[in-house]
């Protein structure tokens, strides 16, 4: 019994050491190159409503509950979200920084399944006059001692998936248009 206690004493004291010594933030980047001219995307993609036509997290729920607050496209507007799924849950994001024709900033806060905050951008830059390399990147963290789950799970194949599969969505429909 007395070594049963202290393998459990060892394995409880190392979910507290570990996390100590294990990275905290995580930045996830993709981008790809849409045939259309640099303002066109941009003026697309900085509406929160858009991305019902290409986040993959926004369409894994079509039935979400969404709510928009502010001017749509301008710095303050917010797009929040409520799902019964559990892969979507609740939560809210909102454009922080705007810089016209560049870049969009976002701060993203999750209430449900788990609280959280991050924040985003989405860039465009023009490879000519015709085409159009857009990043999508992500950057959050995890709190200790919750951070040790970040040994365990691959973020960038994660979340790197998810952006790829919106920016592939985003693609199509701009190319479209």
């Amino acid at each position: 019994m007395k070594m049963i206690l202290i393998i459990i004493g060892v394995i409880i004291a190392l979910v507290f050491i570990i996390p100590i010594f294990t990275k905290k933030e995580y930045d996830i980047v993709r981008d790809v190159t849409i045939n259309k001219p640099s303002q066109q995307v941009f003026d697309y993609i900085k509406h929160l409503k858009n991305q019902d036509n290409y986040s993959k997290w926004v369409m894994m729920d079509p039935n979400a509950k969404k709510g928009y607050t502010g001017t749509d496209g301008t710095v303050g507007s917010k797009m929040s979200w409520d799902s019964q799924n559990k892969n979507v849950g609740a939560g809210e994001q909102e454009i922080t920084k705007l810089t016209d024709g560049k870049q969009m900033d976002l701060a993203i806060h999750f209430i449900r399944p788990f609280e959280g905050r991050a924040t985003a951008y989405m860039s465009t830059e023009a490879k000519n006059a015709n085409e159009t390399k857009v990043s999508w990147a992500f950057h959050s963290k995890m709190a200790y001692p919750m951070n040790i789950m970040l040994l365990f799970m691959n973020m960038d194949k994660m979340v790197g998936d998810d952006i790829a599969t919106g920016l592939s969505n985003l693609k199509t429909v701009m190319e479209k248009q």
